[in-house]
């Protein structure tokens, strides 16, 4: 029974070792076709960059409830997890396709080409797509099967004749070696390079942004000069959230850009970025919510934004009093929802061109986004926008509600702790308690926080940036040794109170009140 044992094991060995090398052949060849078509992506479409494409497929297939469970784990990187998923995917597919290719080159090399099809049929799923998103695709379709017939061949002859009587008599297993070093040596070049021209074409240059006809006087410092750990009252673009369905951000050509207004209007009309410079701007201090946002977290920000005035447009087109949606459009296709209603309410919506005193970033939109104060953002923040269409919720639906989203979501009253940190130590004695609240359109009247269940004391409010925008506060507390926990609540100018009941981002938003743990030593 030993010696069976043993026998088994060395044959699972020996057998690994035969098909190593092919394993290693069938990634080398992926990822160097992979690489090529990144580079060729990259001066075309960066979105039909073939694990980008796949990876947009799958973002579009997977089902609500393993969304938010992906944002929630993963927060900003999800998308980082994703890449990385469908990649390592590709790549253990590519490695069965090399072990197979050692008796059945055919079917190997099938498989491999297989591969590279469902990318190319993945970009051609886009809704803007065109022709040229093909060509990343077929180039990877070409190189993949080619390179991995060259490194097997290259392994066959290495065995012998008996093994590949058809081989060429220079082939050799060092051959391989010098080949899969060459091939990784320039895939990774061109993978590189790839990316140094995304990031190249995605420079906004010398654009420089128009004046605005209504200016603000400078938001106030923030508590975060005084209270360390607070988070800063305007939220500087590099750190502001950004949650999408890109897996690359859009890289728009503002000179043949153009922002269309169509649908039930009496006058449909398209503009240029310079027609659309040459309107009347107005700075506008708005923060804005992601309904991923579960309670206590991260997915808010506050900025000033520079934009024309959403009614003013819509004005000018001449909205049906039929029409109850706002349906939005990106360069890439993507469709958002927003109710009509909240559009003619007389709210601060603009389509705005900067933030925080500089151009859109084109991670945050470039050329124009909508900035919808008191919605969460998937039904009001479109970005990359391109197209207005008025409409109606019976007529069409957009990407979320497709989804079971809400149609209607307005920002919930809420409250955050931002210091001290959840599970942190902290030393006894006279500390500061503070975060950030928010009640859009009506504003912050205080903020309470309750240390260990006890009564609820009013918190110190810092600047005021306007309804809109959200606030700090603090609450000086003598720390005493041992474990606390910190609860905080937002009360509204119209005397709304932060809700207790608990709710889960899906469908129209989180609720409840966070609470925090902390240790005194």
């Amino acid at each position: 029974m030993e010696r069976t044992s043993r026998t088994t094991s060395w044959s699972v060995v020996r057998r690994a070792r035969e098909n190593g090398p092919f394993a290693l052949a069938g990634v080398f060849a992926a990822a160097f076709a992979v690489a090529i078509a990144h580079l060729v992506a990259s001066l075309l479409h960066p979105q039909s960059s073939p694990i980008l494409a796949v990876g947009s497929a799958v973002i579009d297939a997977t089902p609500t409830p393993m969304k938010t469970w992906a944002i929630r784990q993963f927060g900003t990187n999800d998308k980082i997890v994703l890449i990385g998923s469908v990649l390592a995917g590709t790549l253990v597919l590519a490695l069965v396709a090399g072990i197979i290719a050692r008796r059945h080159l055919r079917v190997g090399l099938a498989i491999t080409f297989l591969l590279v099809a469902l990318a190319g049929a993945a970009a051609l799923r886009r809704p803007t797509a065109e022709i040229l998103d093909l060509v990343p695709a077929v180039t990877a379709a070409l190189l993949g099967p080619l390179t991995l017939w060259w490194l097997v061949r290259a392994l066959l002859a290495s065995e012998g004749p008996a093994a590949a009587s058809d081989a060429e008599p220079g082939s050799s297993r060092r051959g391989f070696l010098i080949g899969s070093g060459a091939l990784l040596l320039g895939g990774a070049v061109a993978a590189g390079a790839g990316q140094w021209i995304y990031k190249v074409r995605s420079s906004l240059g010398n654009i420089r942004l128009p004046g605005a006809a209504k200016t603000l006087p400078p938001l106030p410092a923030g508590l975060e000069t005084t209270i360390p750990g607070i988070t800063p009252f305007v939220t500087p673009n590099a750190r502001f959230y950004r949650v999408d369905t890109k897996l690359a951000v859009p890289i728009v050509d503002h000179s043949s850009w153009r922002l269309s207004i169509d649908g039930m209007v009496d006058n449909p009309f398209s503009i240029t970025y310079d027609e659309l410079r040459d309107m009347v701007f107005e700075e506008s201090d708005i923060t804005l919510t992601c309904v991923s946002n579960e309670v206590g977290g991260r997915y808010v920000g506050a900025a000033r934004w520079l934009g024309v005035p959403l009614r003013r447009i819509l004005d000018r087109a001449g909205v049906s009093p039929d029409a109850d949606q706002l349906m939005s459009e990106d360069v890439e296709g993507f469709k958002i929802g927003t109710p009509m209603s909240a559009l003619m309410d007389g709210r601060n919506a603009i389509v705005a061109i900067g933030m925080n005193g500089k151009v859109l970033p084109r991670e945050h939109g470039f050329p124009a986004r909508l900035v919808v104060p008191g919605l969460y953002g998937f039904v009001s923040a479109t970005k990359w926008v391109t197209r207005l269409t008025a409409t109606t919720y019976a007529k069409d639906t957009s990407y979320w509600t497709d989804r079971k989203w809400a149609t209607d979501a307005p920002i919930k009253i809420a409250a955050r702790i931002d210091t001290p940190r959840p599970l942190t130590n902290i030393d006894p004695g006279a500390t500061a308690i503070g975060g950030v609240a928010w009640a859009q359109g009506t504003g912050i009247e205080r903020v309470e926080v309750s240390i260990d269940g006890g009564r609820w004391q009013v918190a110190e409010l810092g600047p005021d940036g306007g309804n809109d925008y959200w606030r700090q506060w603090f609450l000086r507390w003598d720390a005493t040794k041992g474990n606390h926990r910190l609860a905080v609540r937002a009360i509204g100018k119209d005397g709304a109170e932060q809700t207790a009941v608990k709710a889960s981002p899906f469908p129209d938003g989180s609720s409840g009140i966070q609470q925090v743990l902390v240790n005194v030593t």
